[in-house]
């Protein structure tokens, strides 16, 4: 019988993002969300300080979901070292996205009250994002 190799560490590379999202491309929990038209590396930071907005902005009312986490690793050498001597300290983490994933979604606000928060969460994020709004309530 064949014995599963042990894999000491995993590394990551950069990759490509391509295509479109599937998975997490419709609202699932809340009424409102906001869905990314570019594609794109979001740091937990970023994610965090969309959060902030957003809960700040609602005076936490309602309930808001956050429907993507930050798994990949990345790595970071220090400034003015010598090219070699392995892979560098794990620096931080990124959530990738491709274009049509659902980033961030509320329920039980008003409509003005959840646009303008969204609005305020997609300006910490560098990429582009769009509106939208369960199909039952349009």
């Amino acid at each position: 019988m064949l014995q599963p190799r042990k894999v000491k560490h995993r590394k990551v590379q950069k990759g490509r993002i391509k295509g479109i999202a599937h998975r997490g491309s419709t609202l699932s929990f809340g009424s409102y969300g906001i869905k990314t038209e570019q594609m794109g590396r979001l740091t937990s930071r970023q994610i965090e300080a969309a959060r902030i907005a957003v809960t700040r902005y609602m005076k936490r009312q309602g309930q808001v979901w956050i429907r993507i986490f930050p798994d990949t690793p990345i790595t970071n050498k220090p400034a003015e070292v010598r090219m070699g001597k392995g892979k560098g300290a794990l620096d931080h983490w990124v959530a990738k996205i491709k274009p049509g994933r659902i980033l961030f979604e509320i329920e039980g606000v008003k409509e003005d009250e959840a646009r303008e928060a969204l609005r305020l969460a997609a300006q910490k994020l560098p990429v582009t994002c769009k509106f939208v709004m369960r199909k039952d309530l349009a």
